[in-house]
């Protein structure tokens, strides 16, 4: 998805036209679906429920798609993606602030987990602070044919940065946001497609104060129609859907620890396809992101037992009381107690 969407944005393509394209696509596709196979499972719609919807329709589709896009045109594909490994530390800090995870620093996988998040942040900032020389992993790749793209892009590096993070915030807040609808309603299907409507209508009427003028509504059977297909179909209908599975079973927090293996992915792509540049700041910045991601995601895995073994209590509804020695001399003494009824 970030090769493909950077291919189009090259070639002119609104970046407001491409989010809203991708979520009418999606909405097509999957809205027949969940009319079919979620008419026996979904509940009522009721107001809360459709405002929840309406601002998931708002986080992801459009505020978080919309400076993805910018902040990757002002850096680079590579960049983008390697940036968004700091979306698992930011969903943890959301989580803890809205009461989806805890933190008991008496407990190694607790502990794991804020430090882990420390030092991500850390990977973060040396990302957006460090540029450093350029990494030829593929040496002699056309230097000149970069050095004018690459000066412009130096005078917009730091403010592609802070897209690329404000971006990311509003990623993690559409999970928390969908970790909570799901509860509420259960039709992940439906939702799915709520959502894709929503992000729909909402990106159509931010590209038209945006964009004034119509033409870049028009695209041919190029990269651009490939890309919001694409993104429409895989990276909105299914990913969306498939996202509120895991979200629902594992938790947010869970499903953002696998973001790293879109870094290395698009890395490899970005060099070979559009011959990108990778700076050394890039590449270090990546590496902290990832130990502090997998210093999260170990402490996690360490709660799943305990939190699996509280949900099986609390559905069976059955308490069990320690033995304890005071317990084991009760017991003695009503044994004694029977036998002298008997005598």
């Amino acid at each position: 998805m970030y090769i493909i969407s950077m291919v189009s944005l090259k070639r002119g393509m609104s970046h407001y036209v491409l989010a809203t394209y991708r979520h009418v696509v999606a909405t097509i596709v999957i809205a027949p679906f969940a009319i079919l196979l979620d008419r026996k499972i979904r509940p009522k719609m009721t107001l809360p429920i459709f405002l929840r919807i309406v601002l998931l329709g708002f986080l992801e589709p459009v505020l978080d798609q919309n400076l993805y896009y910018l902040g990757m045109k002002y850096t680079s594909a590579t960049f983008a993606a390697a940036t968004f490994n700091m979306l698992p530390a930011i969903t943890f800090i959301m989580a803890l602030i809205f009461r989806l995870e805890t933190v008991n620093f008496k407990r190694l996988q607790s502990a794991a987990k804020v430090v882990g998040t420390v030092i991500t942040v850390m990977g973060a900032m040396v990302m957006t602070l460090y540029k450093g020389p350029i990494v030829d992993f593929l040496s002699g790749r056309g230097q000149s044919h970069h050095k004018t793209s690459a000066e412009s892009a130096d005078q917009h590096w730091v403010t592609g940065t802070l897209m690329l993070l404000a971006s990311c915030c509003g990623w993690a807040a559409f999970f928390i946001l969908q970790s909570f609808t799901l509860k509420k309603y259960p039709a992940a299907l439906s939702l799915t497609a709520w959502i894709c409507l929503m992000g729909a209508v909402e990106g159509s009427i931010v590209t038209l104060v945006m964009e004034r003028d119509m033409s870049v509504w028009v695209i041919g059977w190029d990269s651009r129609l490939l890309a919001a297909v694409y993104a429409g179909i895989v990276c909105s209908g299914i990913a969306y859907y498939v996202q509120g599975l895991v979200i629902r079973q594992r938790g947010p927090v869970f499903l953002t620890s696998f973001s790293p293996l879109c870094m290395i992915i698009t890395a490899a792509l970005g060099a070979i396809v559009l011959a990108e540049q990778i700076h050394l700041g890039s590449v270090i910045g990546a590496i902290v992101i990832v130990c502090g991601l997998y210093t999260v995601v170990w402490g996690k895995s360490k709660d799943l037992p305990s939190s699996k073994a509280i949900q099986i209590d609390e559905k069976s509804g059955t308490q069990e009381l320690p033995i304890t020695d005071s317990t084991k001399s009760i017991k003695n003494d009503n044994i004694v107690a029977a036998g002298m009824l008997k005598n």
